[in-house]
């Protein structure tokens, strides 16, 4: 990622219980358009990690108005991405006394906005 310079504010959720694969699906839809437009297709997207990625987007809005005195308005989604978190290892009982490894990941979703027009 670019290094972030004094107009991008940037929120970050961290060890949420979601693979992060599943996670970036979503997060590549809202990658370069504003916030306003950001919010509607998470609003329409049938997949889980949709409320955790709004919940971060929201966060990187409450930001940008608090900290900065950014307008929501004419903010956009510059970046976007999904790290792989911690993996929760657990233990799956199988035949003959033998188990089978189950892996519960986690992610770590950040989300930087800046003011600007829309990519």
């Amino acid at each position: 990622m670019a290094n972030t310079n004094a107009n991008e504010i940037k929120a970050t959720a961290k060890f949420v219980r979601m693979a992060p694969r599943k996670a970036r699906m979503v997060v590549d839809t809202i990658r370069n358009k504003s916030v306003e437009r950001a919010f509607e297709i998470l609003q329409f997207t049938t997949r889980a990690a949709a409320e955790p990625v709004s919940k971060v987007l929201h966060s990187a809005v409450a930001n940008a108005e608090n900290n900065n005195n950014l307008r929501a308005s004419n903010l956009v989604v510059t970046a976007a991405y999904v790290n792989e978190g911690p993996t929760l290892k657990r233990i799956r009982p199988r035949a003959k006394g033998s188990a089978s490894r189950i892996n519960k990941r986690t992610s770590h979703i950040t989300i930087v906005v800046a003011p600007g027009k829309e990519a």
